[in-house]
């Protein structure tokens, strides 16, 4: 058989292209201590062009003073770039919950499309520095679900986890988040506040602004209270809750008036 004829012209040699767009890095810093972070936080850092860091305040600056220090304890290439703005403030006197931090996370939202979109050139890497693990109760990859909903701005991210304060709180008072074969559930204040959880003896509360474990004084509970966990303000109480509680209030009382706030986090547990 004779051999087909070769072809005329020159070959093109069609090649799909590859556009790569925007990386962003959601990474859990840990409760406090710049020893909280893992390996895989620290590598995340130094592949980062920018970070984007909130400022909240006078009152809470060194929250962001901490987020300085995790950097240069850990970035060995200190030719990133720092994209700071302050934080939207959210409406707190309401008794509207929902609509407020719905009203917040737009609005800040709306800051994180535009940290992204101006700040960011189309083949760089940001990254948010997360207190505790990004996956517990933090806004963040909410957030930029939000933002790539829009359409506006496209990006690819990637979430590190990091130490909870839970997790830090736990380990500081040497015991565990859950017993053998015993459901645990991790809840707010506010839930707290409208009574005890169904089905379960082992309860960690997170962002109690009011307190809530004084309304449950007439059960036989006992307490794991921290507050700052993990730097060097950090606070620990335990104890029965009914012998503790006053003792708590102060402290916390103390300590708001001295920083002008507080974060803390207890596990309650019954039986």
């Amino acid at each position: 058989m004779p051999l087909p004829a070769p072809p005329v012209g020159p070959t093109i040699l069609r090649v799909r292209q590859t556009r790569r767009v925007r990386k962003i890095y959601v990474i859990g810093i840990g409760a406090g201590d710049p020893d909280h972070l893992t390996l895989q936080a620290v590598k995340a850092l130094n592949k980062a062009d920018a970070f984007f860091i909130l400022d909240k305040g006078e009152e809470k600056s060194d929250l962001t003073r901490l987020r300085h220090d995790i950097l240069d304890a850990h970035i060995e290439d200190p030719s990133y770039r720092l994209i700071e703005a302050r934080d939207p403030e959210r409406d707190r006197q309401t008794s509207d919950y929902s609509p407020a931090v719905d009203d917040w996370r737009r609005r800040r939202a709306d800051l994180y499309e535009r940290f992204i979109a101006e700040e960011l050139g189309e083949e760089e890497c940001g990254a948010f520095l997360v207190w505790g693990d990004p996956a517990l109760y933090d806004s963040t990859l909410g957030i930029l679900q939000e933002i790539l909903e829009r359409g506006a701005v496209t990006f690819d991210h990637e979430v590190v986890p990091g130490i909870s304060s839970v997790s830090a709180l736990l380990a500081r008072h040497r015991t565990g988040l859950n017993r053998v074969a015993r459901p645990v559930q991790i809840t707010t204040g506010r839930r707290l506040a409208e009574g005890w959880p169904e089905g379960v003896d082992d309860v960690v509360v997170m962002l109690d602004a009011r307190q809530a474990f004084t309304r449950h004084l007439d059960q036989d509970l006992f307490i794991y209270w921290g507050a700052y966990v993990g730097t060097e303000d950090e606070i620990l109480v335990s104890g029965r809750l009914s012998e503790v509680s006053g003792r708590i209030e102060e402290l916390r009382a103390e300590a708001r008036a001295r920083k002008g706030w507080i974060m803390d986090t207890y596990l309650l547990r019954r039986g």
